[in-house]
């Protein structure tokens, strides 16, 4: 039997979460089509302020899949230390993305898709963000309800407020 960790708390659990928002490259995505067809991808992205921002093909499945509802799933990490997040996704053209976000995303993925039309940005703003490692983190997996977060990053993580 393998012995579990201590829960972490809630504030360790947002800082834990910003960081892999902050740091890490690439993340599950899950749609639906409008006949309820899943596509479930990976894709890199950026965090930029209030949200994901992440770069497909038009045509591909999940650049169409959010026209119908905009409703999106994506996951961070191994199963034994994710992050999921609900939100909704708008398309953006390369064209119409805010320098710091296009300047961002491409410094942070050294790849720059805004001048090839084949491809359009998500973004997508969580509205739910849920993290847990084990069982025992369950029941205070919450970070974000319904846009706004729940959490503070603990004392010890050196920041001192949530992200804009």
């Amino acid at each position: 039997m393998t012995s579990l960790e201590p829960p972490r708390s809630p504030g360790q659990r947002l800082r834990d979460t910003l960081d892999r928002l902050r740091d890490d490259e690439d993340a599950w995505v899950a749609t639906a089509s409008s006949d309820g067809t899943p596509c479930l991808v990976p894709l890199s992205f950026v965090w930029h302020g209030d949200a994901l921002v992440m770069a497909t093909r038009r045509t591909n499945p999940t650049a169409v899949n959010v026209t119908p509802t905009g409703a999106v799933r994506v996951t961070l990490g191994p199963t034994r230390d994710v992050v999921l997040i609900e939100g909704e996704a708008e398309i953006v053209e390369g064209t119409d993305l805010p320098t710091a976000i296009g300047d961002a995303f491409a410094a942070k993925l050294t790849w720059d898709p805004r001048k090839d039309s084949r491809w359009v940005h998500l973004r997508i703003t969580p509205y739910t963000v849920r993290a847990w490692r084990e069982v025992n983190e369950l029941a205070d997996r919450d970070l974000m309800l319904s846009g706004a977060w729940l959490a503070q990053p603990s004392s010890s993580s050196g920041r001192s407020a949530l992200p804009s």
